[in-house]
């Protein structure tokens, strides 16, 4: 059995590695998408306000984006590691920015809407404890 050099050996772990990140992101997508559309029809049913129900489902999706935006910078990460060229590092610093404001603003938008609902949720809760 013919041995295989290491810097070779590495190479090819990070191909399939990057390959397995971004499918993982693109996995991350589809089930995010999936379970947008079942809270949709599920709300839609539930007959709360229009305003709530987007908030709630915007919320869901927001979180499944910025959970395969990370996927995407690892695979970006791990293929620069195999060709350090100027060009890819570049390429890199680039795509990390991008994405890297994406999911900060992303986080925030998500955290805010979190503290909406939660604070809903808390003045529903206290309506119906409040006597009469």
């Amino acid at each position: 059995m013919p041995e295989i050099p290491l810097l070779e050996w590495l190479e090819v772990f990070a191909v399939g590695l990057r390959l397995v990140l971004e499918s993982v992101s693109v996995v991350c997508v589809a089930l995010g998408f999936l379970a947008t559309v079942r809270q949709t029809l599920r709300l839609r049913r539930s007959g709360q306000p229009r305003g709530r129900r987007f908030n709630s489902i915007r919320l869901t999706f927001g979180s499944w984006l910025s959970m395969a935006l990370e996927f995407q910078l690892a695979a970006d990460i791990v293929a620069t590691t195999t060709a350090p060229s100027s060009q890819n590092l570049i390429q890199l610093g680039v795509i990390a920015v991008i994405r890297t404001f994406l999911n900060v603003f992303l986080g925030r938008e998500v955290e805010a809407e979190q503290k909406l609902e939660e604070a809903q949720s808390q003045q529903n809760s206290n309506i119906s404890i409040t006597p009469i």
